[in-house]
C-alpha cells in the first residue's frame, strides 16, 4: 500500500551528443557512477513528482552521486526523494534513502521535519503526523497525491491491527471528518470490501477486508525473511 507505479523512460540528453538516446533506467543501470548522468537525474525526479509516478532505483543512483559531487548537491531535489520515499511507505525507502545523505544535511530544518514526520508514520501516530503535516505544506504539497499515500497506508496499517475499525480512528488516521469521512467510506465499501455496520457518529463499526494479520489462517507459508530486492538495494550502497 502506498507505493506508486514505477516510472516509465525518460529520454537522458547526457547521451545525445553521442548520437545515442537512453532511458535514465537504462543509463542507471549502465554506468550508475557517471557524474554526466547527474541533471538527466535530477530532471527524472521532476518528472516523477509531475507525472505522479516513481523509481527508487534512480533516486538512490542520484544520492550516491551527490556524495561524490556534494557541491551539486540539490537540497530541492533531495527533498523531494525523501518526500515520495515517505510515500511509499510501509516500504523502508525512506530509511535506504536517508542512509545516503549526510548528516549536516539531514541537520537542516526541512530535513528535520521529514525525519520526524517517517518517525510518526513507523509508529502509527497518525494524529502527531497531520497535525506536524498541516505545519509542512510548503514542502509536501509541491508533490501530488501526497496525501492520497499516506491515507492509503495509514489504512493498511489499521487493517493489521483491526478487524473492526472504530469511524473515530479511522477519521483521527487518514485525517478526515464529517461528510467528506462519510463519501470516503461509501467510496471504500462499494470498491474495496468495507463493510459499514449499522450506526451512527464515532461509534459507528468499519469491518475491513481480512488479511493474514486479521486472519492467521489466510498467512502464505512462505519463509520469512526480508525481500531479495531490498538486499540487492543495499549491496551497491555499501559498495
Amino acid at each position: 500500500m502506498g507505493r506508486e507505479i514505477s516510472s516509465g523512460g525518460q529520454k537522458s540528453s547526457s547521451s545525445s551528443s553521442a548520437g545515442m538516446s537512453y532511458t535514465v533506467e537504462q543509463l542507471v543501470a549502465v554506468n550508475p557512477y557517471n557524474p554526466d548522468i547527474l541533471p538527466d537525474l535530477e530532471n527524472f525526479v521532476n518528472e516523477q513528482v509531475s507525472s505522479q509516478t516513481y523509481n527508487l532505483d534512480a533516486n538512490l543512483c542520484l544520492l550516491r552521486l551527490y556524495q561524490f559531487e556534494p557541491e551539486r548537491m540539490s537540497t530541492q531535489i533531495v527533498a523531494r526523494i525523501l518526500v515520495k520515499a515517505l510515500m511509499a511507505m510501509p516500504a523502508p525507502d525512506f530509511s535506504l534513502c536517508l542512509f545516503l545523505i549526510p548528516e549536516r544535511v539531514q541537520m537542516e530544518e526541512q530535513f528535520k521535519t521529514l525525519i520526524v514526520l517517517s518517525h510518526y508514520l513507523e509508529t502509527a501516530r497518525f494524529r502527531q503526523f497531520w497535525d506536524e503535516a498541516a505545519k509542512s505544506r510548503h514542502l509536501l504539497e509541491v508533490v501530488p497525491g501526497f496525501e492520497q499515500a499516506i491515507q492509503a497506508y495509514a489504512i493498511h496499517v489499521l487493517s493489521l491491527t483491526y478487524q473492526k475499525v472504530p469511524r473515530s480512528v479511522l477519521a483521527e488516521a487518514i485525517n478526515i471528518e464529517g461528510l467528506s469521512l462519510d463519501k470516503f467510506v461509501e467510496h471504500h465499501a462499494a470498491n474495496s470490501g468495507w463493510v459499514v455496520e449499522k450506526g451512527h457518529g464515532k461509534s459507528q463499526l468499519i469491518t475491513l477486508p481480512s488479511n493474514e494479520f486479521s486472519r492467521p489462517e489466510l498467512k502464505k507459508n512462505t519463509a520469512d525473511g526480508v525481500p531479495f530486492e531490498h538486499v540487492a538495494r543495499i549491496f551497491p550502497i555499501l559498495g
